[in-house]
């Protein structure tokens, strides 16, 4: 029987990866189409990707398939093969990374979910296929052009602190079920606009565009393929970027630059700077943003008393950290939440 699950530690996988002399090559795709059997799917999946060395994150749900993964160069290819023989996936449009070192997973995870997107629709009516119209980078940065346009940005407020397009619209919540009937509310006098949703890879701003045409919006577009696809064709087409800053990512590099802009601030001192970290106390793992001088004062910490828990021995660190949840740190949306965290010590 082949395996379908991995069972080697996270350590050990993690080295591993960096004794690879072959480069890899970071991707993000996803495709919205039915999946009558999510876990057969799955583990006919893994047998696949696992021969050709595929790492990284995928979740596979009724609705379709949304991952992010990483491929030794010589196997993309295959890979590109092996995707395009499942019928729903042939043609999928594969997101390849702007600023990739190719050390953004070590290991392969697919997961069976509820919805490759949390959204909270109830409605039997809602209907995927009804969604907004497709732009590229060309059309995004006319329609940014006409005085009509509203931009929406369909991720969370750390994604939307560090970059985003031009007078884009944040819709501050802290996760995108919540987000969805915001937008509608925050822009419901303005149902005669073209209305552009935007988000990273495109999954999320693709149902956006659904839920707003649901609920009677008119002139609903979604940017193909996100920010990271239109990175790649302002790129390749030499066109000015609209979008100002640095795009969040969800593996190991937590970002990759479009423009040498630095828009936001270092959470501690305040100074300009937009490297995410998620705190070096393993009982906290906050993530947040720190500038290099107080990286070092604060040894990659978010706060004094984690610098102080670090400097225990790790018998003591483990003893305290037993019971502990810190989930709620991890990836922590809320600015809210966020500030008094960091402002412990007044």
């Amino acid at each position: 029987m082949a395996l379908l699950h991995n069972r080697v530690s996270q350590k050990e996988l993690k080295e591993r990866l960096y004794q690879e002399t072959e480069p890899r090559t970071t991707i993000s795709f996803y495709q919205y189409f039915p999946i009558p059997d999510p876990q057969v799917f799955r583990d006919e999946l893994y047998k696949v990707l696992h021969a050709i060395k595929v790492f990284g994150r995928i979740y596979v749900a009724h609705e379709g398939i949304n991952a992010q993964i990483s491929v030794p160069q010589s196997n993309f290819d295959a890979l590109k093969q092996a995707l395009y023989a499942i019928p729903a996936l042939d043609g999928v449009r594969l997101n390849i990374a702007v600023d990739d070192d190719g050390k953004s997973f070590w290991v392969l995870k697919i997961k069976v979910r509820d919805k490759i997107v949390a959204d909270g629709i109830i409605d039997p009516a809602f209907d995927m296929a009804n969604k907004g119209k497709y732009v590229n980078a060309a059309q995004m940065n006319r329609l940014l052009s006409d005085p009509d346009t509203i931009v929406v940005d369909m991720r969370n407020h750390y994604e939307f602190e560090v970059g985003h397009f031009e007078n884009a619209i944040e819709v501050p919540s802290d996760t995108f079920r919540e987000q969805l009937p915001m937008a509608v509310d925050m822009l419901k006098d303005q149902q005669e606009k073209n209305i552009i949703m935007y988000c990273t890879g495109g999954i999320r701003c693709e149902k956006a565009s659904a839920y707003m045409l649901h609920n009677g919006f008119r002139n609903v577009y979604h940017l193909e393929g996100g920010i990271i696809n239109y990175a790649k064709q302002i790129k390749d087409e030499g066109i000015d970027s609209k979008f100002i800053g640095k795009n969040f990512v969800f593996d190991d590099r937590l970002g990759e630059r479009i423009t040498e802009d630095v828009i936001a601030h270092c959470h501690q001192c305040g100074k300009p700077a937009d490297t995410h970290t998620n705190c070096a106390n393993e009982g906290c793992h906050l993530l947040f943003i720190q500038c290099e001088d107080c990286a070092r004062t604060h040894e990659g910490c978010c706060s004094t008393e984690c610098q102080d828990f670090i400097h225990l021995p790790e018998e003591q660190q483990k003893e305290l950290r037993k019971g502990v949840l810190k989930d709620g740190n991890i990836f922590n949306k809320s600015k809210a939440r966020l500030r008094p965290r960091l402002n412990k010590e007044g």
